[in-house]
């Protein structure tokens, strides 16, 4: 996940309330509903220490989805009265809950709104294609390309004129095909989609698949249904949440390659909280990987005003010359100085997961 979005979260000083609320339910009695969430998180924050102006921004900013079609939920970070950044997300908490801290609570989002890949799926037949673009968020029409329409039918006949014929055929299906990839890397490039979904004919698909770019061939997948099908949201779902744990695992497996030491005997990856924090405050992260159940991720670390004051003791930065310090979750410590380096987070769980990184928390380093 690239984290620049979060920006603005660290340019101006805590404490900040975060909120998660669950739009997915949708039914006559919503809107009511989520003005008593609009009014139970306000008082919640509030229960916790925040600022009346704060509690009432968020209240307003919940009131203002009661109407909201969106289908999975909503991220809310507020601070002095302003809500600061809202984005949607991609999978529903499991519940409504807020938090007042000196940090905002933003490693959630990695699992939530972290990765959304973002599918093209091209229905192909041998006149042409559609296209749509399939999110978390829903669909929208993304076009399309028609090609030849004659001849489109082999015969059965081995007289030579009919050869002939089905040799003008087979031209029109390679013809069609080159025009589908074309445009479908045309789509891809425009819309930065991180999968192509091919739906059709075997036949049909592979020819597309021959013909588009080399550096898309690793964004494909081949649907498993006949020509003329169209997939059903459960199944663009199981694509895409395919890829982002083939990804993850991907990420995994170079940390722990990373893990042991090169020629000049330094390490690629390191894991545990006081590791991670030194290479935090030297602006080594060069990706951090996150397991969100793993027991460091709550741990308590010590911060100042910048990104790189970070530390496992509050005494340690007094060392450093910080006279102010508060307390945070080490995940979302360590987020804020992944953003301020601009490197990215992952987040890893499932098969493969379960030991790795140790306690939780890891990371890919730079060192030049």
């Amino acid at each position: 996940m690239e984290l620049a979005f979060l920006h603005p979260l660290y340019e101006r000083p805590g404490p900040w309330a975060s909120v998660y609320v669950d739009t997915s339910r949708h039914t006559e009695h919503t809107p009511e509903e989520r003005q008593l969430t609009a009014r139970a998180m306000a008082r919640e924050l509030a229960d916790q220490g925040a600022d009346e102006a704060t509690c009432q921004a968020v209240q307003r900013a919940l009131e203002e989805l009661r109407h909201s079609s969106e289908p999975h939920g909503r991220a809310l970070f507020a601070r002095d009265g302003e809500v600061v950044l809202d984005p949607p997300l991609a999978r529903s908490p499991q519940r409504d809950w807020a938090e007042w801290a000196p940090l905002p609570r933003v490693a959630p989002l990695l699992e939530l709104a972290g990765e959304d890949p973002m599918c093209i799926v091209a229905y192909v037949d041998r006149r042409g294609a559609d296209f749509e673009l399939r999110s978390a968020l829903g669909r929208d029409d993304a076009g399309g390309v028609t090609g030849r329409q004659w001849p489109l039918h082999r015969t059965g006949s081995v007289d030579w004129s009919e050869r002939h014929f089905q040799l003008r055929v087979e031209n029109t299906w390679e013809h069609n095909a080159a025009e589908i990839a074309d445009a479908l890397a045309v789509c891809q490039e425009e819309t930065g989609a991180d999968l192509l979904v091919l739906v059709g004919d075997d036949r049909e698909q592979r020819s597309v698949r021959e013909r588009l770019p080399q550096r898309l061939h690793g964004l494909v997948v081949e649907a498993s249904r006949g020509a003329g099908s169209r997939l059903l949201d459960e199944d663009v779902e199981r694509i895409r949440e395919e890829h982002v744990q083939d990804r993850a695992a991907d990420e995994l497996e170079r940390f722990l390659a990373a893990r042991g030491p090169d020629e000049e005997g330094r390490s690629g990856a390191v894991e545990g909280v006081p590791a991670l924090v030194e290479a935090a405050r030297e602006h080594r992260i060069d990706e951090l990987l996150i397991r969100p159940d793993g027991p460091d991720a709550h741990r308590e670390v010590w911060i100042g005003e910048d990104p790189d004051q970070l530390a496992v003791r509050r005494t340690d930065l007094k060392v450093l010359g910080e006279q102010n310090s508060w307390s945070a979750r080490a995940d979302d410590a360590l987020i804020r100085s992944a953003v301020a380096t601009d490197a990215p987070a992952v987040a890893v769980s499932g098969a493969g997961a379960e030991e790795a990184p140790v306690g939780g928390l890891g990371a890919l380093l730079r060192w030049k």
